[in-house]
């Protein structure tokens, strides 16, 4: 592994091992649960999603985090929001291309938890009964 003084990064390529480097943030953002999943439900929709029918589709997400989740994804250009202005409004949402381009890295991230979850248990029930063997380091 090198520093990150000696590594020279592409030109507008972030270095997730410099400490100033904003892919840090951008990381801590899109790699959250509520992130995946939104990506996940815009990504299969045929069209735009309301948000009361995002927040149906991820189970567990209250209005506050998923407005939070959404807000930050409107933010950071991976999701396009259209208001409709009537009462109340209706609030639609869908994936932008940079969005659209998230859900294959997180499908494979999705995809490798669901197949490793019973192992990370098993290692985690090892650890909690000190007993780490072959999952410590």
């Amino acid at each position: 592994m090198t520093s990150p003084a000696k590594r020279a990064p592409e030109r507008g390529r972030g270095d997730l091992f410099d400490p100033q480097c904003p892919t840090r943030r951008l990381l801590d953002r899109i790699g959250t649960k509520w992130t995946s999943m939104a990506v996940k439900v815009l990504a299969e929709a045929p069209d735009e999603v309301r948000f009361a029918e995002l927040q149906r589709r991820m189970a567990g997400i209250s209005q506050k985090m998923l407005s939070s989740t959404l807000q930050g994804m409107a933010r950071d250009g991976l999701v396009g929001r259209r208001v409709e202005p009537t009462v109340p409004p209706r609030v639609y949402y869908r994936l932008t291309p940079l969005g659209l381009s998230l859900e294959g890295p997180l499908a494979m991230v999705r995809a490798w938890a669901e197949e490793h979850m019973a192992e990370i248990d098993r290692a985690n029930q090892l650890s909690r009964t000190g007993r780490e063997g072959s999952a410590s380091l």
